[in-house]
């Protein structure tokens, strides 16, 4: 599995940005996706993911202003970022994993593969 990120860059506070991913595949299994940052002096958490069934799971500082979504071939993973605020400022990972479910979904250390990263600035 490659991936391949672009996407992010800087906004206000209450603006929007968008990720995006994609996923090259050599296995036809099903593979989950998401969203990963990492903040100047922190660890890597986990923003939001879609599992090998599509369900969705968001981090709760995430939930009602991040959405994540994946096209049908579901080799595309977005995230779109709404309602911004400074605390989102970090850099931003796609990743995928090759469990199609999991009990903690969000756990950086669960993941297989990893994009080159983006960053996003959200400023006021």
């Amino acid at each position: 599995v490659r991936l391949a990120q672009s996407g992010g860059g800087s906004a206000q506070v209450g603006g929007s940005l968008t990720l995006s991913c994609t996923a090259t595949l050599r296995t036809k299994n099903h593979i989950s996706m998401g969203w990963f940052r990492q903040a100047p002096g922190k660890g890597r958490e986990g923003v939001a993911i879609l599992n090998g069934y599509g369900t969705p799971t968001y981090a709760d500082f995430v939930r009602g202003r991040f959405t994540i979504s994946r096209d049908n071939s579901r080799t595309n993973v977005s995230l779109q970022m709404n309602s911004l605020e400074p605390g989102d400022t970090a850099v931003y990972y796609c990743a995928a994993a090759l469990w199609a479910s999991s009990p903690d979904p969000l756990l950086p250390t669960d993941m297989h593969y990893w994009a080159q990263g983006a960053q996003v600035a959200v400023s006021s």
